[in-house]
């Protein structure tokens, strides 16, 4: 970084009874850090408040990142986590700027950036080093090449979402140790998240056999912050939720997911209440209206309801069913945030058939659809 290759080493950032090699994971002194960039804010000369860049960038590249490529800087247990790419660009803008001025103004920038720990009502992410963040998506199209088929996610049960739809969603509009619901739980995807995210979840499920597997793969993931995550077996038009609530001390939940049936594209049951049951486009509507009024009941106002739905194609008629039943949320309050569309390459009842429907899709002058829609929704605080 330093064009003149110069490097005067500063003090190490980690007291010596902490020390580690090279290459190793380390806790940065958060004090420490903030004091050298501090510093150097008060330096009159650009060439000098550049040495010292150098020297601390000298330093922190002398040691690696955990494998997401984060550091923890801190001290007393008061710590902030730092990207390493991140990190290294914020030191490299500033020893690259051409003037003081601008120098000193993304040194600033940076020492707030570890000194202060900004987040919004809705999620624990740092505002002020919002950069660090490169997993969570932003963009409405989503382009998905296959599942996460990590610790205890599993493929097996037939219709169930893929596990980066909640993990995305949780990160988004939950904080740590708050409440999920999902009303239509399948195998555990969403609770499977929940927990590794530190989250809080319930999972109503309406197959009994369904809620075991659910159960059995959600207690074989580890449980590192001692969450709550458990399906239950019911309806979820008719199923008490208050009296689930109350057996853990809470009223409301943070977020509501919801991935239901798709109209009939898959029959899970035999249950005549299963929506993949229903007898018309309209009884499904119906339906789902009715479980959104009940399940929304117990979502604290101001928090976010998420939706997971893809089209149906029948006797030659395209069925949007996604906008029908996002038609149904809006008649009862929400407000509609953001509508992304997911598209996912890895399925398995297409992945052998690609020919099949290429030809089909030619025959019956029809687009074959991949994707699936994602509605944000948002219950207002009034």
């Amino acid at each position: 970084m330093n064009p003149n290759n110069t490097r005067t080493i500063s003090k190490p950032l980690f007291p010596e009874t902490s020390f580690q090699a090279p290459n190793k994971m380390g806790t940065f002194n958060k004090e420490k850090i903030i004091e050298i960039l501090s510093d150097a804010t008060k330096q009159n000369s650009i060439q000098t408040l550049r040495q010292k860049i150098y020297e601390l960038s000298d330093q922190v590249a002398a040691f690696s990142a955990d494998k997401m490529g984060v550091w923890n800087i801190g001290s007393n247990g008061d710590t902030v986590r730092l990207n390493q790419k991140y990190l290294m660009d914020d030191l490299k803008q500033i020893a690259e700027s051409q003037t003081l001025e601008r120098c000193k103004y993304y040194l600033k920038r940076l020492i707030k950036g570890i000194s202060e720990h900004k987040t919004s009502r809705v999620n624990d992410i740092n505002l002020n080093r919002w950069k660090e963040y490169p997993e969570i998506i932003t963009d409405s199209l989503w382009i998905l090449d296959k599942r996460d088929s990590s610790g205890v996610h599993t493929a097996g049960y037939w219709g169930n979402f893929i596990p980066q739809i909640p993990y995305q969603m949780i990160q988004r509009y939950t904080k740590r140790d708050e409440w999920v619901l999902d009303t239509f739980a399948g195998c555990g995807t969403t609770l499977i998240e929940t927990q590794r995210l530190g989250r809080n979840g319930i999972g109503i499920e309406l197959q009994g056999k369904v809620v075991e597997t659910a159960n059995s793969l959600i207690n074989s993931e580890p449980n590192k912050y001692n969450t709550f995550n458990k399906a239950y077996q019911g309806d979820s038009a008719k199923i008490d939720y208050k009296s689930i609530l109350k057996q853990h001390n809470i009223k409301t939940v943070q977020l509501l997911i919801m991935h239901p049936p798709y109209f009939d594209i898959i029959k899970f049951s035999d249950n005549p209440n299963d929506l993949s049951n229903a007898k018309t486009v309209d009884e499904f509507l119906s339906k789902m209206k009715n479980i959104v009024e009940r399940a929304t009941e117990f979502l604290e106002k101001g928090r976010y309801f998420v939706l997971v739905i893809g089209d149906k194609y029948s006797k030659g008629e395209w069925i949007p069913l996604g906008f029908l039943t996002m038609q149904e949320v809006l008649k009862t309050g929400f407000t509609l945030k953001s509508i992304i569309v997911k598209n996912f390459e890895d399925t398995s009842a297409k992945r052998n058939q690609k020919e099949l429907w290429r030809y089909r899709a030619i025959v019956g002058g029809f687009y074959i659809f991949k994707h699936e829609y994602i509605f944000v929704f948002k219950k207002e605080a009034i």
